[in-house]
């Protein structure tokens, strides 16, 4: 099997070492497309704040997609940046960290707060296995609508769906399901966000009139 098809296929594999040709070659490409992708970050975040549009336009090329209407605070940092596809409205606060060495895809609507790290590499625990050099990456996908609270965590090969939110300083190991409130280390879901929801800021805290007033306007 070829270093592209272990990567692929979420295998354990080494980056470097390699005496088949294609797969130096190929070592060498992913070596060079991490260097891009930390140039790219390092201008990103060094780039006023004010210059909105540059901004934008470092990160279109950098990533391998990006919707409409997104917004990331500095400083962000990414593996690659190729391997993330990112969809419209996405807004990270400070700090996103993507470990994009396998595919990362982020849904519409996406809010991430300060500190998110969103790994889809890791290594085996045996440690003569470490020792050379060893890894596996494994894609991770993010539905809509979701938000990651402050300092979560996403680990390698997890599903995050629609509309879930994860609460602050969780570590995801397993997929999360749809509609679900979600947090813990590891990671639970506590329970189901439903209609009623819409009444409450959190917990004990009521939903301020004038927001109910204007999001039934908007529904209307």
């Amino acid at each position: 099997m070829s270093l592209a098809e272990q990567i692929e296929s979420g295998k354990v594999y080494m980056e470097y070492g390699h005496s088949d040709p294609a797969d130096k070659a190929y070592a060498e490409t992913l070596t060079n497309l991490r260097r891009c992708s930390k140039d790219a970050a390092f201008k990103y975040n060094k780039t006023l704040p004010s210059r909105y549009r540059k901004k934008e336009k470092i990160l279109r090329k950098l990533l391998g997609a990006l919707g409409e209407n997104p917004f990331m605070e500095a400083p962000v940092h990414f593996s690659y940046g190729c391997n993330t596809y990112i969809g419209n409205n996405f807004y990270s606060n400070f700090n996103l960290t993507v470990v994009d060495d396998s595919r990362v895809y982020i849904g519409d609507d996406v809010m991430c707060a300060p500190n998110v790290t969103i790994a889809t590499a890791g290594h085996p625990l045996y440690a003569e296995f470490r020792r050379k050099g060893a890894q596996f990456s494994m894609t991770v996908k993010i539905g809509n609508c979701v938000w990651l609270g402050a300092n979560v965590v996403v680990l390698p090969g997890v599903t995050i769906g629609d509309g879930a939110v994860i609460g602050a300083g969780s570590i995801v190991t397993k997929d999360i399901p749809p509609g679900v409130l979600a947090f813990g280390v590891p990671c639970r879901v506590v329970r189901r966000i439903t209609e009623d929801d819409r009444n409450w800021i959190r917990k004990g805290v009521p939903m301020n009139n004038d927001w109910m007033t204007l999001t039934e306007n908007i529904q209307k």
